[in-house]
């Protein structure tokens, strides 16, 4: 047997394998949109109110404290 024939033989089938594989990269946008569930709890107007009204009452009655 030919040892350089089989050889190149053997590297041509190889690269023939090698070229038939192409890598690629593939950008899709998914089907659904994206949810973002966010849970906030905004109470920055209920304490606001509160110290207010705290504040107007030590204010008024002096010797509360």
């Amino acid at each position: 047997m030919n040892w350089k024939a089989a050889n190149s033989a053997l590297i041509a089938w190889s690269a023939s394998l090698l070229l038939g594989c192409e890598p690629s990269v593939r950008l899709e946008a998914p089907d659904k949109p994206i949810e973002i569930n966010m849970n906030i709890k905004i109470d920055h107007e209920i304490r606001l109110k509160v110290e207010k009204d705290v504040d107007a009452l030590i204010t008024n009655q002096k010797g509360l404290f």
